[in-house]
């Protein structure tokens, strides 16, 4: 009697061992199933693919800083060195997108800036401006893209028309709310200077080395300038009636006083600029009546500027430096 109730609980323990080695087994391989799944959906640490520099990650960013923290301050800048677009291309295309585009990657950027460059036969020019400007505004931690507007043919130069066509152009492709005007030929000193806009129009080619870094009078408004869209909207614009050289960049200056904005400038040290040397451009003689029409701004700047601009688009072209935009400006003297 003794051996038959050992003999079955020896069976029951067996019974039992078995039972618990199933139900271990089971739980073991549910376990696992929902590793493997989650492995599955998941990826592990460090794996997430390369982001190209110039790329969203999708990721809410900080605004960027007011001052960005990696500007150098005053810089070397020559223009004995034979530059070419692939030169240009190599040193600081990596970092851009087609076009000219760029934004920082580690914070937002709080401006949205075009930055747009009149421009006819001045491709020498181009590629200094090109070497310089991109590495500068990269530090700034703009938001930005390139405009480069040429004036097709040999007509009478226009170039207030032109930088009205880049403002109309630019917004067509991306909502920028800040817009740059700059000559092709000053490049700045200091990258202090910042390519943004302020609560009023700024003025950022202060002290350029032709003038002796001085500022020639106080209402200048030429060569490097910055107008958010809504300043630009408020003075229509550029004149589009200012054919040759002269006198559009002091109508300008008067638009913006006959609607009670002050031009803004930082101080003569940050604002220095290197002009490259050059001859005036063929068909971009003085333009005699440019007294005259100076006197008549106030008279035509409702009527004559954004809401009158006729043009025609050539040809856009997109590089990785630039967006090269040829344009039919209809030129007339006048």
């Amino acid at each position: 009697m003794l051996k038959k109730f050992f003999y079955l609980l020896v069976c029951l323990a067996a019974f039992s061992l078995g039972c618990f080695a199933v139900f271990l087994f089971f739980t073991e391989d549910r376990k696992l199933f929902s590793i493997s799944a989650l492995n599955r959906k998941t990826k592990p640490e460090g794996s997430e693919p390369t982001v190209r520099p110039n790329a969203t990650s999708g990721r809410s960013l900080d605004p960027c800083p007011d001052v960005p923290p990696n500007l150098r301050g005053v810089l070397h800048v020559e223009f004995r060195t034979n530059r070419t677009l692939q030169d240009v291309r190599n040193h600081v295309g990596p970092l851009l997108q087609l076009g000219g585009r760029y934004r920082p990657t580690s914070c937002r950027a709080k401006q949205k800036v075009a930055v747009i460059v009149p421009f006819r036969n001045r491709s020498e020019h181009l590629n200094h401006w090109l070497y310089y400007l991109h590495p500068v505004l990269m530090r700034q931690q703009l938001d930005y893209g390139v405009y480069v507007i040429n004036q097709d043919g040999d007509g009478v130069y226009n170039k207030a028309k032109l930088m009205n066509i880049g403002f109309n152009e630019s917004l067509k492709e991306y909502d920028y709310n800040c817009f740059v005007f700059s000559d092709v030929d000053l490049v700045p000193l200091d990258d202090r200077n910042l390519y943004r806009c302020f609560d009023q129009p700024r003025h950022l080619s202060v002290a350029v080395d032709k003038f002796n870094f001085i500022l020639p009078y106080a209402t200048l408004f030429g060569g490097v300038t910055a107008l958010s869209k809504q300043q630009f909207l408020k003075v229509n614009g550029f004149s589009n009636t200012f054919w040759g050289w002269g006198g559009e960049d002091d109508d300008m200056s008067q638009r913006l006083s006959h609607r009670g904005m002050v031009i803004s400038r930082p101080d003569s040290v940050t604002g220095r600029y290197k002009m490259i040397k050059h001859r005036r451009d063929s068909h971009n003689d003085p333009n005699p009546n440019r007294e005259q029409k100076l006197r008549e701004t106030r008279l035509n700047m409702d009527t004559d500027g954004i809401n009158s601009l006729n043009y025609s688009v050539r040809e856009i072209r997109k590089d990785l430096l630039f967006t090269f935009v040829t344009v039919d400006v209809q030129a007339t003297a006048g």
